[in-house]
């Protein structure tokens, strides 16, 4: 396979990945664009999902929102809300429409899905995927399975919180259903950082989708059936709420870009772009 390089743009305060097709590849009309989960950056999809679709002709490009990864905040991180995060969205598509590319798809994991979810609120999308995504619902009901099912990993995602350190046992109960290399785990590690206090309050109540306000496009809702954050029967209620099927990946938990047989939801998702002939 040819060696794909992640390329690096500053779009202001904002840092973009981006993985272009090889040279002879057939190029694909529509780019995509990824976004990421709480306490995570671009670099999520660098590894996988990024190269992976480029292979394919996509023009495939990764967001870090504002005060994650390399992206620049003019606010205290704690005072960032999901409006923010949306904005950093719409600058991005803006800047790929400026290049003469049309609108991209939309692939969100976790936090990421549920910004999708309000960016569609507000402008188009030829379509979206939600993997692992925060539910329209909000997060309270995720919030209680996790106590219920491991209160002690509540105690570490609070340390990742107030900016501590969570041990990587945590981190791999927490991400992975399978097992994982001790390097890859002390990269995660690395790599998190502390989320916002009041995005997380927009998603577990104050600011959830408005269904009515919806522009909803062809919808792909995915998740992972050892998922402890956002669990199976949180993403089946995502699929039903717009009418839609849901897809669980078996044996997979919350960190579905880097666990065993992630080219199985590349594939998944490639394949359903390409029965919509965009």
């Amino acid at each position: 396979m040819p060696d794909i390089t992640i390329q690096t743009k500053r779009l202001g305060d904002l840092e973009v990945l981006r993985a272009l097709p090889p040279d002879g590849a057939p190029r694909r009309k529509v780019p995509l664009l990824f976004l990421h989960g709480a306490f995570a950056g671009a670099w999520m999809w660098s590894d996988n999902f990024l190269p992976w679709f480029a292979r394919q002709g996509y023009i495939s490009c990764a967001l870090s929102l504002r005060g994650h990864g390399g992206s620049l905040s003019d606010k205290e991180l704690n005072y960032l809300s999901v409006a923010d995060y949306v904005e950093d969205v719409k600058a991005c598509i803006a800047d790929l429409t400026e290049q003469g590319l049309p609108e991209p798809v939309l692939i969100g994991h976790s936090m990421g899905g549920f910004v999708a979810q309000k960016y569609l609120e507000h402008a188009f999308a030829p379509a979206a995927v939600l993997l692992c995504a925060v539910p329209p619902q909000g997060l309270l009901l995720s919030q209680l399975h996790l106590m219920s099912a491991r209160p002690d990993l509540i105690q570490e995602l609070n340390e990742i919180i107030s900016g501590g350190e969570a041990s990587l046992d945590a981190i791999r109960d927490m991400l992975f259903a399978q097992p994982v290399d001790t390097a890859l785990l002390k990269r995660f590690r690395a790599n998190m950082q502390i989320e916002s206090q009041r995005a997380i309050w927009d998603m577990s109540l104050f600011n959830l989708p408005l269904l009515p306000r919806w522009k909803r496009p062809p919808l792909l809702v995915l998740g992972a059936e050892e998922d402890l954050l956002v669990p199976p029967f949180l993403v089946k209620a995502t699929a039903l709420t717009y009418s839609q099927d849901a897809k669980i990946f078996p044996g997979m938990g919350h960190a579905i870009t880097h666990e065993r047989g992630w080219q199985e939801v590349t594939t998944t998702i490639a394949d359903w772009l390409a029965s919509l002939q965009l």
